[in-house]
């Protein structure tokens, strides 16, 4: 039988955990930089409204939570740090669900190759639909786009 992925664990540990007391898994990345291993748990807040800003606090909570569960399951061989956030203004929209939820929001796509001389594109996110992204410009023209051909999609910051 297979191992299960870190990952797994988490999207597992935070469908039991998060409903019940207000927060939603974004994402989580197990990464080894400058020879050290961390494990980022980004982590929205809900609200009766929607979605709210995380504090320190929440991010307490939840840190507290994956770390006793962590403890019990012990997944992870090697040393790491935990690291609990919130995805940010920035977050990268990853999955069908970030798209549906930020349609209508700008977004900045960052693409592998240049498509029509530009290798950056900006513009107001209409959706994904069958892998296809496709934004408004700040022409209005809509912009269509296979979803591997871009290397990130985020949410514009906007002042």
């Amino acid at each position: 039988m297979a191992k299960k992925k870190i990952g797994d664990y988490i999207s597992e540990w935070m469908a039991e955990f998060g409903p019940e007391n207000g927060y939603e898994l974004s994402r989580c990345e197990f990464v080894k930089e400058a020879g050290t291993w961390y494990l980022r748990v980004y982590v929205d807040r809900l609200t009766e409204d929607g979605y709210g800003w995380m504090t320190s606090d929440d991010c307490e909570i939840v840190s507290r939570y994956l770390s006793d569960r962590l403890d019990e399951a012990d997944p992870i061989s090697q040393n790491y740090y935990l690291e609990v956030s919130s995805p940010g203004l920035d977050r990268p929209l990853i999955s069908d669900k970030d798209f549906a939820r930020f349609a209508g929001s700008r977004v900045e796509i960052k693409l592998y190759e240049a498509m029509n001389g530009k290798k950056h594109l900006e513009g107001e996110l209409i959706g994904l639909k069958d892998g296809i992204v496709t934004i408004k410009d700040d022409n209005n023209n809509e912009l269509s786009l296979p979803r591997e051909k871009a290397a990130k999609i985020n949410l514009a910051v906007v002042f």
